[in-house]
């Protein structure tokens, strides 16, 4: 929990903070998923994301899919994993195995995730921390509506070489609403900011509208 209370301030402070002559790009993200009830505590997922960028900035378009089993270990915690598979427009694809740890806490939201990334043409394995803290409240009798909002933090411990940047090297913000149309399907809408920091260099800012649908079996 000191962990995740350590996210929000920093998050703060990081979305406070004035950027150095940092440079803006408008994106546009897709990201459809469809999951499976395996038993009363254990899900399969299929998760998917377009996102589309201004590759004149050098960030070029996304796409993966990541295969996620979800198991319940409490009321309140799921334990994650997940294999991914992500192709970028101009090479340098990406394959990552994923663990998570995500809490629900009232209206609270509460996520870790460690990913392991093997990068095209990269030195070596990178390694990285994403906790995230937010909010889902509730905007109906019904529950069918709610605000959402998180901020996580991007730490990176290992990089693709031996010069690359470890520290904090990212912080992604969200604020959003989602709509459950019945048991099987749900939409969302979301606005995204992304902002990538390197030291000693502008930082990096991404804005993008977030469309996302979810089905479930």
């Amino acid at each position: 929990m000191r962990l995740l209370l350590n996210t929000a301030i920093a998050a703060l402070a990081c979305t406070a903070a004035p950027l150095t002559a940092g440079d803006s790009d408008f994106e546009f993200w897709l990201n459809p998923s469809a999951s499976w009830e395996l038993d009363s505590n254990t899900d399969l997922e299929v998760e998917t994301a377009q996102r589309f960028r201004d590759s004149r900035r050098g960030r070029v378009d996304t796409y993966f899919a990541r295969l996620w089993i979800h198991q319940g270990i409490s009321d309140a915690f799921t334990l994650s994993g997940a294999f991914e598979k992500r192709i970028n427009d101009g090479g340098r694809d990406e394959t990552r195995l994923i663990q998570q740890l995500s809490g629900r806490h009232g209206v609270l939201r509460t996520r870790l995730r460690f990913e392991q990334r093997f990068i095209e043409d990269a030195d070596r394995l990178a390694l990285r921390l994403r906790p995230r803290l937010g909010v889902s409240v509730p905007l109906d009798a019904d529950g069918r509506w709610s605000f959402d909002s998180n901020a996580e933090l991007f730490f990176t411990l290992r990089g693709t070489s031996a010069s690359s940047d470890t520290g904090l090297t990212g912080l992604r913000t969200q604020i959003g609403v989602g709509y459950e149309v019945n048991d099987r399907l749900a939409l969302s809408a979301t606005y995204l900011r992304q902002q990538d920091i390197a030291p000693g260099k502008p930082d990096t800012i991404g804005h993008a509208p977030v469309i996302g649908v979810e089905l479930s079996f």
